[in-house]
């Protein structure tokens, strides 16, 4: 996993130079540049996993010089893909940077269709003078783009292209539209004015256009832009197998699960992982276990000749807590590893770390984050960073494939678990700033909904904003998360099921529960989902009251004053710290706006 960086027409080397500073937590290991003059300047920041030797670093170059790639992320598949290329393609690494490099040759923008992996990369074609990017199915890795005057610019963080010299302008529209309905913009927006993110599961492509005596406006530069959807999951979901049974349907999803945990220990790091006290944390537990002990050998063929990982016995395991037995899952996670033995490193978030830690994640996140549970996630990994476990792989989402939250059969809107009443605040916002807010509709394309209700949260409010959150978060400490459970094989495959194979009996992730209690105790596999896992709530009330009051005391005296009501930003305030605190949300915007507001660019 690393960071990308580049520039498409009128370029400076120190524009460059500042985008790669900006990103270097991203990929300590290597910078590397790469210039066409004239026409491109591509950059790089590597961590190195795959093939740790310098003749890996990037930008990588093809055999024959025309093309040059750019890539952050890990291509699951590549020993196999590339057993499948090497009789047309002469190999001189062992990464999985080159295979993709000579898939895309080989087979152009199909090879996209047979990557199995989470993936942005940027192809330079030296000889076209063409531009090729692309995004992974589910958007677990960044690609942001801007155009401006004569030149296209992207990166894997904004960060990045505001330093490069692109204004910091927030997009109202998206800024007000997450204060009125929890919004964090559609696929391809961002909180910031003329940078987009290339949506999931799309490429694009990008002609240069030769450098002209006047600039050219962005309006007509961006007809050299293509931008084409390449993964269609409700196609991919129509394909999949009909009319199977419940117990041919869990032992197909079994061996795919066992694969994909497989694929995604291919390493030449050291490999752990995250641990909660629920459902998806244990199924993780398990087979991680389940395959360390069983390889018969397979274990190693995962990892090169010098890899530091195949020396790994039992897998080490990563939670976080903060000494509040009424929100800790200690002792669930206790209780699991009590049984598999694993190493447990056990990190605690305390209150008076917040503010401190809150504002390097808002300069890490560049827009707003998840709160206080995603700062305990954050200290996670950095002690994994400093254990020299450079590698993590986590439980995200079981729950929009399974249809796990209690939302999923109520008739409503919600999209946050356990909550009864709306947690946005309307009131606190002015009338000309509310009036810039847009309700999202999110697309329909299934006459279930729960279906469809799955269906945004994969590609529209839950995953599209854990994947950011976590990538940021995992990248601030130069580390690489792994989501073995969006495997699209297992996320499309679940998807298909029949309801009653996800929910039987009002019991939620039913199929997946039952695949858990063949490893563990059922106290444990039927548990209830818990919906949150820090004192939010009371620590912003109480611990924090101080510096949320200070936070909301420099909102009103910024330039953003004027997008809020102040007597109704105050009796709210009031309310919460006195006692109503169902939800804390509407605190958090205001303290993550804060952070934003408060970050400069590295």
């Amino acid at each position: 996993m690393c960071g990308i960086a580049g520039i498409i027409g009128d370029c400076k080397v120190l524009q460059l130079d500042a985008m790669l500073v900006s990103q270097n937590h991203r990929g300590p290991d290597a910078t590397g540049k790469n210039f066409d003059d004239g026409f491109a300047a591509l950059g790089h920041n590597r961590l190195a996993i795959i093939d740790l030797s310098e003749q890996s670093n990037q930008p990588f170059i093809d055999n024959s010089g025309r093309y040059v790639v750019v890539f952050n992320g890990e291509i699951y598949n590549y020993i196999e893909l590339k057993k499948a290329l090497q009789s047309q393609y002469d190999f001189k690494t062992q990464s999985d940077t080159e295979v993709l490099l000579a898939a895309f040759i080989l087979y152009g923008k199909s090879c996209l269709e047979k990557l199995n992996g989470m993936f942005a990369f940027a192809i330079w074609d030296k000889q076209d003078k063409k531009l090729f990017a692309a995004r992974d199915r589910f958007g677990v890795k960044p690609f942001y783009y801007s155009i401006k005057s004569n030149s296209f610019y992207f990166s894997s963080e904004i960060k990045a292209i505001h330093a490069a010299g692109i204004h910091k302008t927030p997009n109202e529209k998206v800024w007000a539209s997450y204060f009125a309905f929890g919004s964090y913009g559609n696929p391809d927006e961002t909180f910031w004015e003329g940078i987009h993110q290339l949506p999931g599961g799309h490429f694009l492509s990008f002609s240069h256009q030769q450098r002209q005596s006047e600039p050219v406006e962005e309006m007509v530069y961006k007809e050299n832009l293509e931008i084409q959807k390449w993964y269609c999951f409700e196609e991919e979901v129509a394909k999949q197998p009909k009319n199977l049974t419940y117990n041919q349907a869990k032992e197909k999803y079994v061996a795919l699960l066992k694969d994909s945990i497989n694929l995604r220990f291919r390493a030449d790091v050291a490999v752990g992982f995250n641990i909660s006290g629920g459902l998806d944390s244990s199924v993780l537990l398990a087979l991680v276990n389940d395959f360390n002990d069983n390889s018969n050998g397979n274990f190693n063929d995962n990892f090169n000749d010098n890899s530091n990982a195949k020396n790994q016995k039992l897998i080490n395991a990563y939670t976080f807590y903060t000494n509040n037995p009424d929100y800790d899952e200690l002792p669930w996670v206790e209780k699991m590893i009590s049984k598999t033995q694993n190493p447990l490193t056990k990190v605690l978030l305390q209150a008076d770390e917040v503010p401190t830690l809150a504002q390097k994640m808002a300069l890490q996140q560049d827009e707003p984050f998840g709160g206080i549970p995603t700062l305990a996630y954050a200290k996670i990994f950095e002690q994994a960073r400093k254990d020299k476990v450079l590698v993590l792989l986590d439980g995200q989402g079981m729950d929009e494939q399974w249809a796990g939250y209690d939302y999923y059969t109520q008739e409503n809107e919600a999209t946050i678990q356990g909550v009864t009443k709306s947690p946005y605040k309307t009131s606190m916002l002015s009338e000309s700033f509310l009036a810039k807010a847009i309700k999202p509709v999110y697309p329909k394309p299934y006459g279930d909904e729960v279906l469809n209700k799955q269906y945004r949260d994969l590609f529209y409010t839950k995953i599209p904003r854990a994947l950011r959150f976590n990538d940021r978060i995992s990248m601030a400490f130069s580390t690489e998360l792994r989501e073995p459970f969006l495997d699209y094989r297992l996320v499309e495959l679940a998807f298909s099921l029949p309801l009653d194979f996800k929910i039987k009996n009002g019991i939620s992730k039913f199929m997946l529960r039952e695949i858990a209690s063949e490893y563990l105790a059922d106290d444990l596999v039927f548990a209830p989902k818990r919906a949150l896992q820090t004192p939010q709530r009371e620590w912003l009330a109480d611990d924090l009251k101080a510096w949320v009051e200070l936070c909301f005391a420099a909102i009103e005296n910024s330039k953003f004053s004027n997008w809020f009501n102040k007597e109704e930003v105050q009796k709210e305030l009031k309310l919460y710290l006195e006692g109503n605190r169902q939800s804390s949300f509407h605190i958090w915007q205001c303290v993550s706006l804060y952070g934003i507001m408060n970050s400069t660019t590295n």
